[in-house]
Parts: structure tokens; C-alpha cells; sequence
């Protein structure tokens, strides 16, 4: 009868166990549901904000290519009119030598 009893109290304390390991491993995959979740949220933001800020540079870029004016581009012609000069320059002085 004892055996029984103690094999009784042994298998009680072993459920008990198991339901508190239970509740415990329950609540931790609780917060870890919950974590995920965070960074879900989180990795969807900064997807907007990529998304967001590469609109924003292709904006830029056409902006800078609707920004180019005339004085701009007479200015980049006298420069390479200017370069080619010097360059003629320096083939007519090897070609004295």
C-alpha cells in the first residue's frame, strides 16, 4: 500500500511538473509570437521607407536632368572647345619637333 501510495505521489508531482513546464513553455512561445510580430511590423516600415526613398532619388535624378539649362550646356561646350584647342596645340608643337 505504501508503494502504491508513494508511486501515486511521484507520478502527481511528475504531472505537476509537466503542467508547469507546460504553462512556461506556453508563455515563452507567447513572447516570441510577439517578437515576431514586432519585426514584422518592423521590417515592413523600413520596406516603405527603402521604397519611399528610392521614388524619391529617381524624383531627384529627373529633376537633375530637367535642371540642365542652356547657360549650362554653353558653358560645357565652350569648355571642351576650349580643351580641343589645347589639345591641337599639343599635337602642332610634337609635330614642329
Amino acid at each position: 500500500m505504501a508503494e502504491e501510495s508513494n508511486t501515486l505521489k511521484l507520478f502527481t508531482t511528475r504531472m505537476r511538473q509537466l503542467i508547469l513546464q507546460y504553462q512556461a513553455t506556453k508563455k515563452e512561445n507567447e513572447e516570441l509570437y510577439a517578437m515576431v510580430d514586432l519585426r514584422d511590423k518592423e521590417v515592413q516600415q523600413l520596406k516603405e521607407q527603402l521604397d519611399q526613398a528610392r521614388k524619391d532619388y529617381q524624383s531627384l535624378q529627373m529633376a537633375k536632368m530637367i535642371e540642365i539649362t542652356d547657360g549650362d550646356m554653353d558653358a560645357a561646350k565652350k569648355r571642351i572647345a576650349g580643351l580641343i584647342r589645347e589639345v591641337n596645340k599639343c599635337i602642332t608643337l610634337l609635330s614642329d619637333q
